[in-house]
């Protein structure tokens, strides 16, 4: 049987930040406009350094794992799912679309996937191939949605469809982040040790940063009210919780016959929350974040109880 401790050890940090930042928003410590700069620090200066260090770090052969083919099944499905219902349900605009579908099956790989790995699997291992996966295949879609959506966040209006394409790494600094560190992990290069060091630390703010900035965004707009906001988040958070992990256990049980723990991990790591990245997209590009923001939340508050029943279900004394 596992223990929670352990286990509620990994989401403290999460409370406890995004309560600190609602603590900020309340008191309003740093300013009205701290909100729009410290997402805006995330998104162009924290998060690209984070995601190069993650992936310069990270062998690409990782990503050749069977495993992560049920993982990337079950993500595609959910991310297709909270798409469809965004446009189909709930009529949203394109952009929002790209939230709905990023709420629904993008997980919290990075500050939140490393220490459940470690407590319930006893390695992060497979936590690469799954930040592979999201970094360099969902992101830039979700990214190109977004961008196709908003025209460019306002900035690019006077460019046409294609040109705005060509142009999106220079709005959207995670992908030449991400590329870049492709760059350095095919080649097996390393940084110098203080410039690398200085990039760690710069990449290290960007998750509690982000915390602190979706606290902040917590005061002064309560959880939504209305019937179609509320019936959108819990369709994203139903299939973030419940269809992306049980989609990644049936591919991996029925269709690729994982073994009992490769399947454990496959399934523990779908039933990771929603990631702070979605608010973060959702704030950068001047979309309500009403959807992302209460995702987020609800999600990781959930994810406790499906996290704990995998591993119940999955793990070694039931295997």
């Amino acid at each position: 049987m596992y223990a929670l401790s352990p286990l509620l050890s990994g989401f403290v940090p999460i409370w406890v930040l995004s309560a600190a930042g609602y603590a900020v928003g309340r008191t309003g410590l740093l300013g009205p406009q701290a909100e729009s700069v410290l997402g805006g620090f995330v998104f162009n200066v924290a998060m690209p350094a984070a995601l190069f260090t993650m992936v310069a770090r990270t062998p690409l052969g990782a990503f050749a794992n069977t495993s992560v083919i049920a993982f990337a099944a079950g993500t595609t499905l959910a991310c297709l799912l909270g798409f469809a219902a965004s446009r189909w349900i709930f009529g949203r605009r394109l952009p929002d679309q790209a939230i709905g579908g990023m709420a629904a099956g993008y997980v919290n790989s990075a500050n939140l996937g490393i220490p459940v790995a470690v407590q319930i699997l006893g390695d992060a291992s497979f936590v690469a191939p799954v930040l592979l996966f999201q970094v360099l295949l969902v992101t830039p879609v979700i990214l190109a949605v977004l961008d196709a959506g908003t025209a460019g966040a306002h900035r690019w209006r006077g460019n046409n469809g294609a040109a705005r394409m060509l142009l999106l790494p220079l709005r959207t600094p995670v992908i030449p982040g991400t590329v870049l560190g492709c760059a350095v992990s095919a080649a097996g290069w390393r940084l110098p040790v203080a410039l690398g060091h200085s990039v760690e630390l710069l990449g290290n703010a960007g998750v509690p940063t982000a915390l602190i900035t979706l606290g902040m965004s917590l005061h002064g707009r309560p959880p939504a009210t209305g019937v179609a906001i509320r019936a959108e988040v819990g369709a994203a958070v139903l299939i973030k919780t419940l269809v992306q992990p049980l989609a990644a256990f049936a591919v991996g049980s029925l269709v690729l016959h994982l073994p009992a723990h490769q399947l454990l991990a496959v399934v523990i790591l779908s039933a990771l929350p929603s990631a702070q990245n979605v608010f973060i997209y959702a704030r950068q590009y001047e979309l309500s974040t009403a959807l992302a923001r209460d995702a987020v939340m609800l999600s990781t508050l959930l994810s406790m109880a499906t996290l704990s029943a995998a591993a119940w279900a999955l793990g070694p004394a039931h295997a």
